[in-house]
């Protein structure tokens, strides 16, 4: 039965995986001799090139950012299906764009769970830790392969937006924009706290089997869960739970039990979403993950001074906040903006007004993509050729667009 997609849609696509055979060196000291990437693209990339771009994913995200996969679901759209297609803010009619599984992931790029070619055994625990500067540099070998010297636009939310940063930093040259969204330059001691948490659940669940726990057939599913949880938790904000769940009672009645079965409608979503992740993520992936953002830190190579790191790069910037995100709070991104500020680069920054949390990013926010979509147009009027206005300021006019009042 064929499928029937709306037109702002970009429809069935197929992910693709490319082989590298070349060394990577990585931070930790270590290098990967060889490694895959899997990815999907979205759009036509034009004669000259010139309009791609990069789409950075979140920690249990993936390369899945768009569209519905042949054989499952047309339902089960990627995670962020309602920014991309014909007529979205990042418009596949005006932009080439790519987004892969970052290395150490769990879809499908070299990670935990891929084959040693040293002992033909997975990699589990020594799968070496990744820094998000290894990322970029693996990134910039995948635009190598596909012909992309400069991309239009790197763009990315939460641990996104910190490589879509990165990019700027280590690649200055081949970065048009950037769009840093719900991020923050370096994480705070509460969320390396929370993160430690999250690993410590994993780690002392039965079944890891310090890493090993493929070989015994087993996955520490109670530890991944509960790590699941908390982070929910903080991706969400005490407005948007009050309003989603209040104190309901499933039952409308306490149970008075000592079992500790769900009975107020948070607990039950909090399971819910704790099993269906411990489905279709890995542990030790989530463990590294966790350990990439905690060591995330462009300044520290500048003796601490962001804006120095920023001194250097080239890129148009546009920062992105909301005002419940209490993970990476508004105050995270004007640090940002202020170091870009004294870096003399160009940067627009909007604070949008939303009681999602953290995942407001992902959500279709009018006042958000409105947001995008005004950027986004200029930068594919600019690589298109259609004029040399700069997209500096293209934001709604409702939105806080001062970059030197930060």
């Amino acid at each position: 039965m064929p499928h029937h997609f709306p037109p702002d849609s970009v429809g069935l696509v197929t992910p693709q995986i490319l082989q590298f055979e070349e060394p990577l060196a990585l931070d930790c000291g270590r290098s990967l001799a060889e490694y895959e990437l899997v990815y999907e693209t979205y759009g036509t990339l034009n004669a000259d090139h010139s309009n791609a771009v990069l789409i950075c994913h979140a920690l249990s995200s993936d390369h899945h950012a768009a569209g519905c996969h042949e054989g499952t679901d047309p339902n089960k759209l990627g995670w962020w299906d309602n920014c991309i297609g014909p007529g979205k803010p990042f418009d596949t009619r005006e932009f080439f764009v790519v987004c892969c599984n970052n290395l150490g992931g769990c879809k499908g790029s070299t990670g935990p769970t891929s084959i040693n070619p040293e002992n033909r055994k997975p990699y589990g625990p020594d799968f070496p830790i990744v820094t998000v500067k290894d990322w970029v540099r693996s990134q910039a070998r995948l635009a190598d392969r596909l012909g992309i010297g400069q991309w239009a636009a790197v763009i990315g939310g939460s641990l996104g937006g910190m490589q879509a940063m990165q990019w700027a930093i280590s690649y200055p040259d081949r970065v048009r924009h950037v769009l840093v969204i719900a991020a923050a330059p370096r994480l705070s001691a509460q969320n390396i706290a929370f993160n430690e948490v999250a690993r410590q659940a994993i780690i002392s669940d039965p079944d890891f089997h310090h890493g090993h726990y493929y070989e015994f057939g087993v996955v520490p599913r109670r530890g991944l869960m509960i790590a699941r949880m908390l982070g929910h938790i903080t991706y969400l904000s005490d407005e948007g739970m009050r309003a989603k769940f209040g104190r309901e009672l499933r039952e409308g009645t306490p149970n008075f039990n000592f079992n500790f079965d769900t009975e107020f409608q948070v607990e039950s979503y909090l399971r819910h979403q704790g099993k269906a992740f411990v489905d279709r993520f890995d542990a030790n992936t989530y463990l590294l993950m966790t350990k990439t953002l905690d060591y995330f830190d462009p300044a520290a190579s500048f003796d601490q001074d962001l804006s120095a790191a920023f001194h250097r790069t080239q890129a148009r910037f546009l920062v992105v906040s909301f005002t419940s995100d209490w993970r990476f709070a508004p105050a995270r991104s004007r640090e940002i903006v202020r170091a870009l500020v004294r870096a003399g680069r160009e940067v627009s920054y909007s604070e949008i007004a939303s009681e999602s949390g953290h995942d407001a990013f992902l959500m279709p926010i009018p006042l958000y993509h409105e947001t995008l979509h005004g950027y986004l147009s200029r930068v594919a009027r600019e690589v298109n050729g259609r004029t040399s206005e700069p997209a500096h300021t293209a934001v709604p006019a409702a939105t806080e667009v001062n970059a030197h009042a930060a």
